[in-house]
């Protein structure tokens, strides 16, 4: 080997630099001395040094996806560098991704200027990052986000955040720094949770070595989405009981917390809806007027009761059956939703033939009306299979002194009083 002169060695290096950057982090500034036509489309000769920082290292995992504006108070401190770094970026340049070494040497720290050295690698090592990322894929996908903790020394460090880089990210910021910057990431009702279960005297106090603590919010991500994470603190082994060091990780669970809802929310349904009719069934009902009664009472809306029941249903049972009878009943409630569906009212299946309505803002000869309405298309108009049928209708208005049982005593005593003036007729009470 022969021997290779000072200039001979630093020419190889500069032919072989696909970009070389002079910049400065306070005047926020950089120029580049060298730049190769395939970086030269992904950044400007020069410009903002936050940009260039933005756009090297705080962008989505292998796209030029831009990460929400919450979250560029972070950059700042990212582009502050010690002696020496080095870290391998995945960028996308017109659409095809490349994997850039990305080298930092200072050039006057005090004054925070720098050079970057970046250079574009083969396509093979795109490929082998590739390959070691679908390695870890499950585990990214699961935590988000993670960092190391230590109270005592109020510091944070390591901070790793999947959908940008496998690697740590360059940033080191107090924990109470930190603390009061991530909040505005967490949905607005979960803040004042996050401010308590991350208070550093609460973890110290609750968290004990080798155990975990965690709870489940809404918290943006990285495009600006709120999704379902779980906050976990894990405290360390302790070398003293005065030993505060804690990994914090963000687990990823909004599939199946959505999933979780939607279940809920079937039993949910299941719970307050009667299956045959799909009203509300008679608890879910009682809960509606108890409910107006507290809106009655506060707003001063006027609140009434409506009952109808089917008359004679019991002989079309015995005529024609059952599962004759359910049809009619999902019949006759098609005709009384559509007669209600322009109007605030709520409705329930009370009991076999009985119907409870809970009705808002209508005075009572509105609601005579409706009901009246209602009583005719049911009489005027034949049932499938058993020709024309009858209702008999209640009505009553709701008092502010009245109990849900004091309502529906008077409501069923009007319906009491329908029926005995012959069926097919509404009384008020």
């Amino acid at each position: 080997m022969r021997d290779y002169s000072n200039s001979e060695i630093n020419q190889a290096l500069y032919n072989n630099i696909d970009a070389l950057l002079i910049v400065s982090s306070k005047q926020d500034s950089y120029k580049t001395i060298k730049i190769s036509d395939s970086i030269s489309k992904l950044i400007e000769k020069e410009g903002s040094y936050k940009a260039l920082i933005e756009t090297l290292m705080f962008h989505m995992n292998d796209g030029n996806t831009r990460i929400t504006d919450d979250y560029q108070i972070f950059l700042p401190k990212m582009g502050e560098f010690p002696e020496k770094y080095s870290r391998k970026l995945h960028l996308t340049i017109d659409g095809i991704k490349h994997v850039v070494q990305m080298l930092v040497y200072s050039l006057n720290k005090e004054e925070g200027e720098y050079i970057i050295l970046l250079f574009d690698l083969d396509k093979s090592e795109y490929e082998r990052d590739s390959k070691m990322e679908n390695k870890v894929k499950t585990i990214q996908e699961t935590y988000l986000f993670s960092m190391y903790v230590d109270l005592n020394k109020d510091y944070v460090g390591s901070i790793n955040v999947s959908e940008i880089s496998n690697d740590d990210m360059h940033y080191e910021v107090k924990y109470s720094e930190w603390r009061m910057m991530i909040v505005n990431m967490i949905w607005p009702d979960d803040q004042g949770m996050f401010l308590k279960m991350t208070d550093p005297a609460y973890l110290k106090y609750h968290l004990k070595p080798s155990k975990t603590l965690s709870f489940d919010c809404q918290m943006k991500n990285l495009e600006g989405n709120y999704i379902w994470v779980k906050l976990i603190f894990g405290r360390t082994e302790i070398i003293s009981e005065q030993d505060f060091r804690f990994v914090f990780m963000v687990q990823d669970i909004h599939e199946d917390s959505l999933k979780l809802f939607n279940e809920l929310k079937k039993f949910e349904n299941l719970a307050s809806h009667d299956s045959l009719t799909g009203l509300f069934n008679r608890g879910r009902i009682e809960t509606e007027l108890s409910n107006a009664i507290d809106v009655l009472k506060k707003d001063n809306r006027n609140v009434s009761l409506m009952m109808f029941d089917i008359d004679y249903f019991k002989k079309i049972n015995d005529t024609y059956g059952h599962a004759i009878g359910d049809e009619v009943l999902k019949e006759f409630v098609q005709r009384l939703c559509k007669g209600l569906e322009q109007y605030n009212i709520k409705t329930g299946r009370w009991g076999g033939e009985e119907f409870v309505c809970v009705c808002y803002d209508l005075e009572i000869q509105q609601l005579k009306d409706i009901a009246e309405t209602i009583r005719n298309s049911i009489s005027n108009n034949p049932f499938n299979v058993i020709g024309s049928m009858t209702c008999s209708v209640g009505l009553t208005c709701v008092t502010k002194e009245d109990s849900v049982k004091d309502a529906f005593v008077r409501l069923d005593a009007a319906l009491y009083k329908a029926k005995a003036n012959g069926r097919n007729t509404i009384s008020i009470m």
